[in-house]
């Protein structure tokens, strides 16, 4: 895969994590065990294990539920930012190692997660106005944008 690929699919990865910070490791750790990009012998091989697969996995659904809780804060508070910036850096950081740019890929996904944080935001607080007010079906709808975004991001791995 090219330089250019791996950067742009850390950077997707941390648009992900922006806009639902722990989808971003846990579509990594499902690419990982299921062979979709090789950390064998990595600083990261530990991601692979079935056992970091399912508690990334249930912080991920716990994080799907918490959101559209009313006393959840917004992700653009501080400890919120701080949070998805790093989960985003190091989501980019285990695509960029599979092909040798660690450290691309965790500036990568530090960029994609201030583009995500920032424009999941936007977007979400403009279509809740659209609808009325109506923020769940938004949230749900930006939950399935990220889901499903993330294993797009992760099976493109497996395929370039």
């Amino acid at each position: 895969m090219t330089h250019f690929l791996v950067l742009l699919l850390a950077v997707l990865i941390g648009v992900v994590a922006g806009l639902r910070a722990l989808t971003a490791p846990a579509v990594v750790a499902w690419a990982a065990v299921l062979d979709w990009i090789n950390l064998a012998g990595t600083w990261v091989s530990w991601i692979a294990h079935p056992v970091t697969v399912i508690i990334f996995t249930v912080l991920a659904v716990g994080e799907l539920v918490t959101d559209k809780l009313p006393m959840t804060p917004s992700r653009t508070a501080v400890a919120s930012f701080i949070a998805r910036i790093l989960l985003g850096a190091f989501a980019g950081a285990v695509i960029g190692t599979a092909w040798g740019y660690t450290w691309g890929g965790l500036g990568a996904g530090i960029v994609g997660a201030v583009l995500g944080t920032l424009g999941g935001y936007t977007a979400r607080t403009r279509l809740v106005g659209a609808t009325g007010g109506h923020d769940l079906p938004v949230a749900l709808v930006e939950d399935a944008v990220a889901v499903l975004g993330g294993f797009a991001v992760a099976a493109m791995t497996g395929i370039l």
